[in-house]
């Protein structure tokens, strides 16, 4: 049997088995429990009571965390030259159109969200093969394919996360950073789940809201007592 170390030890005696701890509890105890030297970042894992694969049951949608992500997001804007200046004024790192597709072909992909307008989506869609398996292909539905490619800079800049639950009925998104004040961590969590509430799919039928975990990078999960949850 391994010998549990000094942090394991610390973390199980923090922990108490089989308890829900309130959603203010847990974000402060999901600071206490991580033992990475790096500044790590915070998850919520919230399990739905809907059937992705039926197409009345997905649930997608997009929230603007009040205290942003904590990380730093690096922004490609694929637009015509009369788009430029405002992706470029609103804080984008790279702006262009056809030299970038050329370089997404041959295989870059340094960039953590693209967006783009309606007019450039021909050129774009052709990028499918090589954004999709990245999670980087612009959607409308997450707010990536837009006229107003300035405030989509800002707000993604700002804060702005999107999530999309998976074939086992799992919303898994980063609210933050364990450097973050409990209350910081908190109020992201708490604006993400009531987001999520609000898009509860008519054809779902039961509890909505299987289960909440919150958990920083290599940490252990923290069950969230969704009785605590106000607005779910």
């Amino acid at each position: 049997m391994a010998r549990l170390t000094k942090n394991r030890k610390k973390v199980l005696s923090l922990l108490e088995k089989d308890k829900a701890y309130s959603l203010q509890e847990a974000s402060a105890l999901v600071k206490e429990i991580t033992t990475t030297k790096f500044d790590a970042s915070v998850d919520l894992d919230i399990r739905l009571g809907v059937d992705p694969r039926k197409a009345n049951q997905m649930v997608r949608g997009i929230a603007v965390l009040p205290h942003g992500t904590g990380k730093t997001v690096r922004v490609l804007v694929l637009c015509t030259p009369d788009k430029e200046q405002e992706a470029k004024e609103a804080g984008a790192d790279y702006v262009g159109l056809d030299d970038y597709i050329t370089k997404i072909e041959q295989g870059w992909t340094d960039v953590d969200i693209i967006i783009t307008t309606p007019a450039c989506m021909a050129k774009v869609g052709k990028l499918g093969r090589v954004l999709g398996p990245r999670n980087l292909m612009p959607n409308p539905k997450s707010g990536t394919v837009t006229n107003e490619v300035g405030k989509a800079v800002t707000d993604v800049k700002g804060g702005k996360i999107d999530f999309k639950v998976d074939k086992t009925g799992i919303i898994h998104t980063s609210i933050g950073k364990v450097s973050f004040a409990p209350e910081k961590i908190y109020e992201n969590a708490l604006e993400v789940i009531q987001t999520i509430s609000r898009l509860k799919p008519s054809a779902a039928k039961g509890t909505y809201f299987k289960s909440i975990h919150m958990s920083s990078t290599m940490s252990s999960g923290i069950h969230v007592e969704t009785k605590s949850v106000a607005g779910i």
